[in-house]
């Protein structure tokens, strides 16, 4: 236990500026810098004339929280008065640590038991939330069995009077019972609080071969900050009387599940909206027991955080069968288009698109057209004859696989490329999965796939400018369904993974089976709604560089197919290369660098102890920027390390 924080009772609640509220000058108080979720720090005492001085000045590991070492550290921290919170473990323990110093200064442990071998997400997660009301001061812990948990800032331990003793079953008030200690559902976002509100969302298993087409559904729903009361539910599958409903044909609303919340959300605190990025429904790559357009999966949602009712929406892709989810929070800026000053909301996604509305209607900033696409010939899919495409700014990522799109760094690996790829059905953007059959078609090549384009590490935003950065990796995946009543009761489900592999690589001998580049950052001038800068997101990796199928190639850097996390500050932007953990083969990387935010220009880089796990924050004490980022690699529990420059006291 530690002393009061006067400063962390007088934060009732934080914002970024351009979504209303305010931030304490130096501090980090959300998971993305504020509820406008931009990453974005104004500290400005790292800049290009002194970045190359900073030096590592405190590790933190996490290699003794949990009964197992954590490699894959995904967590961002918050800071508040001099003291970061986090989350660590496969037990998502939480800890609150000195922030000019590293050490710890409590911790909070929760064994959940056998419910706990049920959690979809049993690993760190990505955060916490903070409240307070002036007089009181709390953390927000959602656990990987479903729970969450009122903590008291200063001391770690639970607030006796939220929920039951200090915690909210979230397992209960679904809409459909579920089994308490088995049921596969849970969260790894933080959740978002605004005002005395605390929102969350929901995530199930992997959805590419569920074991039928039933599944619990995963509404996002509102609590009471003091008390854990349920205030409200609004159900992302709606029920009979519903807006929505009529988009689910044959009742399959009923039954079916998912469409939940997994990354976290942003809001608007002035507005009193809180918005939502949505995931498929049950299941990702075949949607035959669920006709419809399958309202509100994979949209864009934005809700009165009061009562949790529906203000506005916009479905980025109708009847979802491509596991293309919504994968971070919308970013929240203020824009100024052809002279007009627009509260804008820009929603990234894995197709590579930016979709940019007015955050108070859902208004399109600039047209979005709904375009004809490839019917499914699969049995007993009814895809949408059309899907929406933003007319600005332009895709940051590469769509669709076609010949031009191979590997043709050498003439021979480029007709290696075109035979591999012969076994495969080819198409723009949206092409639909086909069937697996025996000595014929393997399944569509689908890009980017479900880890490319952007995911939940690759968005930042400069408020003060109107651009917005995104870290994108040209990830790949066969969708080739067959029937298999072993493994579902669902009519078809993604092939098994020994019959659809691609060589190691995706391509040649090894090499990927697209040319590069494969990763890219790029720089999205949203007042304009055009591209600013493109630039690779890495160097040529070492397992490229040195294939000798490419002797005497003039490679150039090729990036790499991860998403590294970004961090925006008013003089740089920082990059990382991605964990690689979940990422195409041969991804991640320990370097982290700073870049001219104007032109991309590698300004500074440095091998960091592992790779980029989390997505990196910055905040001040003592007159001292500092810039914090989680790592991790197999062999290498997560852990976070602290940068600044160097100590002139």
């Amino acid at each position: 236990m530690f002393r009061p924080f006067a400063a962390l009772l007088a934060l009732a609640v934080t914002g970024g500026a351009s979504a209303g509220g305010q931030r304490v000058a130096g501090e980090w108080p959300h998971y993305a810098a504020d509820l406008a979720s931009t990453r974005y720090s104004p500290l400005d005492q790292i800049d290009r004339q002194n970045v190359h001085e900073l030096e590592i000045v405190w590790r933190w590991t996490s290699q003794n929280y949990g009964p197992r070492p954590d490699f894959n550290l995904r967590t961002t921290p918050i800071m508040l008065d001099r003291t970061l919170y986090v989350t660590a473990g496969a037990r998502r323990a939480a800890a609150a640590i000195d922030a000019a110093t590293g050490e710890t200064l409590w911790t909070y442990r929760l064994d959940e038991g056998k419910r706990g071998e049920s959690a979809p997400r049993a690993t760190s997660g990505r955060g916490l939330a903070f409240w307070s009301d002036g007089e009181s001061a709390r953390l927000f812990l959602v656990t990987p069995a479903y729970r969450l948990v009122a903590l008291d800032a200063a001391s770690g331990r639970p607030i006796p009077g939220f929920g039951l003793d200090g915690m909210v079953d979230l397992r209960r008030n679904l809409g459909r019972e579920v089994n308490l200690e088995t049921a596969r559902i849970g969260a790894g976002a933080p959740p978002t609080v605004v005002g005395d509100v605390v929102v969350l969302g929901a995530a199930l298993v992997s959805g590419s071969a569920p074991p039928s087409p039933e599944n619990a559904p995963s509404p996002v729903r509102g609590y009471d900050a003091r008390t854990g009361e349920l205030l409200w539910t609004f159900h992302t599958i709606p029920r009979e009387g519903e807006f929505g409903n009529d988009t689910w044909e044959s009742d399959a609303w009923r039954t079916t599940g998912n469409t939940g919340v997994w990354a976290w959300m942003s809001a608007d605190p002035e507005l009193g909206l809180v918005y939502l990025p949505t995931e498929a429904p049950t299941g990702d790559y075949y949607g035959g027991h669920r006709p419809g357009d399958n309202l509100f999966s994979q949209s864009v949602v934005a809700l009165d955080v009061s009562t949790g009712e529906r203000v506005w929406h916009f479905q980025t892709v109708h009847h979802p069968i491509w596991d293309y989810d919504l994968p971070t929070a919308p970013v929240l800026l203020d824009l100024v288009v052809d002279a007009r000053e627009i509260p804008a909301l820009a929603q990234v996604t894995k197709q590579g698109f930016t979709f940019v509305f007015d955050r108070r209607t859902g208004e399109p900033v600039w047209p979005i057209e709904e375009r004809p696409v490839a019917a499914s010939d699969v049995p007993g899919e009814k895809t949408s004859p059309t899907q929406p495409f933003p007319t600005k700014p332009p895709p940051f990522q590469r769509q669709g696989v076609s010949e031009d799109d191979l590997l043709d760094l050498t003439p021979d690996l480029h007709a290696e490329a075109r035979a591999i790829a012969n076994f495969y059905t080819l198409g723009p953007l949206f092409t639909p999965p086909t069937l697996m059959v025996e000595r014929g078609n393997r399944g569509t090549l689908t890009v980017p796939g479900a880890l490319g384009g952007a995911n939940w590490p690759s968005v930042a935003a400069d408020p003060e400018t109107g651009v917005v950065y995104v870290s994108s990796g040209l990830d790949m995946n066969v969708l080739g369904l067959e029937n298999d009543p072993e493994r579902s009761t669902m009519d078809f489900i993604q092939g098994r993974a020994r019959e659809l592999r691609l060589p190691e690589g995706g391509g040649p001998q090894g090499l990927p089976l697209l040319k590069p580049p494969w990763g890219l950052i790029t720089a999205l001038d949203l007042n304009r709604g055009e591209i600013l800068w493109q630039i690779p997101n890495s160097d040529t990796p070492e397992w490229v560089r040195e294939h000798p199928a490419l002797a005497g190639v003039e490679l150039g850097r090729t990036g790499q197919r991860d998403r590294g996390g970004l961090l925006v500050t008013r003089t740089l932007l920082f990059a990382g290369e991605g964990s690689g953990m979940f990422a195409a083969y041969g991804s991640g990387g320990p370097m982290f660098r700073a870049h001219d935010k104007a032109t991309g220009e590698i300004l500074w880089e440095t091998e960091l102890p592992a790779n980029q796990s989390g997505t990196p924050m910055s905040y001040l004490v003592d007159g001292r920027q500092f810039i914090v980022v989680a790592v991790g690699a197999p062999n290498h529990p997560g852990e976070f390390v602290a940068m600044a420059l160097p100590d002139e006291r």
